[in-house]
């Protein structure tokens, strides 16, 4: 079976000095990098210093949701692809325990490896710990990573299961899927786009794995800082999105209007502790969700949504905030078990 990993870079010539020996070095795969139209000197790097490396060069930036669907259009003779952020280290043999879990079960089209922070590699890291899940009001968590709150790994985590979504830092996605649902929702242009794309994976049928045998420890944060109204606004507006197209019908209505008066709770935040640009990331987020909500419709349709698999029951921010729950296996809701 042919394995793309592929790389998306953007003016990231630093990264890639950092991290493309463990790549290079640990992967038993074709290794791609698709240039986002960085304007250092990432591209000529490359040439001289990876000639193995193929090279994909885009014309301007396309975000990460559009750059990895130009890349992958051009990679039709693959069976799986891999999507791997520049700050990534690798270790030996990763690749083949996901790849060998997908050859096995045809039905499951994404798997997330273990990712650890790469500075403390005994603690999980935040972009997704040990697999996502999703709970009733559409709040994004991992298993080691609740909000802010990072566990440490002791092997609590080291198995293979059903999880809600993968990680964009490092997610394998069987092709054939890929290009079924087409793969990415360009829109989003960054930040909330894996889960959207996990959560059409099992709208579809498929499932969604977490594969411990593979591990990798990751930087995280190497494009947008942690507090930045510009990424604020892309998850604000972003989730929103992710929620109109992916909810059943059942569902659709009341956990909007739940999560727009949220919303507005966390804008008046803040806003009173004195961040302006963050409280108007999220006014223009609704703003942008708002003008979005015809082609949100049509995509909806597309789609067909209905109850899924692996779905917190309960409210992560009950829990985590007034109940003090702040690992993982100290949440006491239920997950939905639909069978896909």
């Amino acid at each position: 079976m042919k394995t793309a990993v592929v790389i998306l870079n953007w003016n990231g010539r630093s990264m890639l000095e950092r991290f493309m020996p463990s790549v290079v070095q640990c992967t038993e795969a074709d290794v791609v990098v698709a240039d986002n139209g960085s304007t250092d000197s990432s591209v000529s790097f490359l040439r001289e210093t990876y000639p193995q490396v193929r090279l994909i060069e885009l014309d301007r930036n396309y975000g990460f949701a559009g750059g990895y669907n130009l890349a992958f259009a051009q990679l039709a003779d693959y069976d799986y692809y891999v999507l791997l952020n520049s700050d990534v280290e690798c270790t030996p043999h990763w690749v083949e325990p996901v790849v060998g879990l997908m050859e096995q079960q045809p039905k499951v089209a994404v798997v997330q490896p273990k990712l650890l922070m790469y500075d403390r590699k005994d603690t999980f890291e935040y972009a997704g710990g040990a697999g996502g899940f999703i709970d009733s009001y559409g709040y994004p968590f991992c298993r080691g990573r609740l909000f802010s709150t990072l566990e440490r790994d002791h092997g609590q985590y080291d198995d293979t299961r059903d999880i809600f979504w993968a990680t964009g830092a490092a997610m394998f996605v069987r092709a054939s899927v890929w290009r079924e649902l087409g793969g990415l929702d360009a829109d989003f242009f960054a930040h909330m786009e894996e889960i959207d794309f996990c959560w059409r994976v099992k709208n579809a049928g498929y499932r969604v794995m977490y594969c411990s045998d593979s591990k990798l420890y990751h930087v995280g944060g190497g494009t947008l800082p942690k507090s930045n109204p510009f990424k604020t606004q892309l998850n604000f507006r972003n989730n929103l999105s992710m929620l109109y197209k992916n909810l059943p019908d059942s569902r659709l209505g009341r956990v909007l209007a739940m999560r727009m008066m949220l919303d507005r709770v966390a804008a008046l935040k803040f806003l009173l502790e004195g961040h302006l640009g963050e409280y108007r990331a999220v006014r223009l987020a609704h703003k942008e969700y708002r003008a979005w909500l015809p082609q949100l419709k049509a995509k909806r349709a597309a789609i067909q949504p209905h109850e899924v698999s692996q779905v917190y029951q309960s409210p992560l921010l009950v829990e985590y905030y007034l109940l003090g729950r702040s690992r993982f296996s100290q949440l006491r809701g239920t997950y939905s078990k639909v069978k896909n």
